[in-house]
């Protein structure tokens, strides 16, 4: 997804805050190199980022597969300059484990990359979009070659490498979902000091554009409250 689909944040938050929004490498605007699509290397672009944004502490607010660039960054380099998280949907390595979706009697047939960007764009909202934002985010996608979205999905690395993240950390954690990872969000809420959950119920997995003024909304009051008082 290019970084744009942040538009209704990146447009709410600004007038308060600092807003930095970046492609990853192969994603939106930025280079499409060869190589470092694994977790490791994309935890470093985020800590070569911030280093570049200088000594200021900033709030990360991760999505999918950013929840888990994000924790691979704290893995591997720890959370200086954080002030804090926002995880969304996607699973942080809490039990229990994700349950596999059942395996169709008969196979669908193949489909090609391109038409299985578009089915998986349409598929991320509950709410209607209009065709033409829908046709804008596939022709986005199209930018990540598909050997490197294959690898972005290969996951290296066992599920407690991004538990073992994020209990290193103790700055607070927003973590965003839907009923999907609600027993994960749980056990987190019950395990480890300053965090909060917020669960949307009737979105899809791009939640921040089916339901963006609650989203803006709760994330303002966590920085509000938690974060920047």
């Amino acid at each position: 997804m290019p970084a744009w689909i942040w538009m209704p944040q990146i447009t709410a938050l600004s007038h308060d805050y600092h807003v930095i929004a970046f492609d990853p490498r192969g994603q939106g605007a930025s280079d499409v190199p060869e190589t470092g699509y694994e977790p490791t290397r994309r935890g470093e672009d985020i800590r070569d980022l911030l280093q570049h944004l200088g000594p200021s502490r900033v709030t990360i607010v991760a999505w999918s597969l950013g929840v888990l660039d994000t924790l691979a960054m704290i893995h591997t380099t720890g959370d200086h300059g954080v002030a804090s998280l926002v995880l969304v949907d996607n699973s942080v390595g809490e039990e229990p484990a994700p349950i596999p979706s059942p395996r169709p009697a008969r196979p669908p047939p193949p489909v090609n990359h391109a038409t299985g960007m578009e089915r998986f764009v349409a598929s991320m909202f509950h709410r209607r979009q209009s065709q033409d934002y829908l046709d804008r985010l596939t022709e986005a996608t199209q930018r990540t070659p598909e050997y490197a979205a294959h690898l972005l999905l290969s996951y290296p690395v066992p599920r407690t490498y991004w538990r073992e993240a994020i209990y290193a950390t103790q700055v607070p954690v927003l973590y965003v979902i839907r009923p999907l990872w609600l027993a994960q969000g749980e056990n987190l809420l019950h395990n480890r000091p300053h965090t909060e959950l917020d669960v949307f119920n009737d979105t899809g997995h791009a939640l921040f554009v089916d339901d963006s003024p609650r989203f803006n909304a709760d994330l303002v009051r966590f920085l509000h409250q938690k974060v920047w008082p």
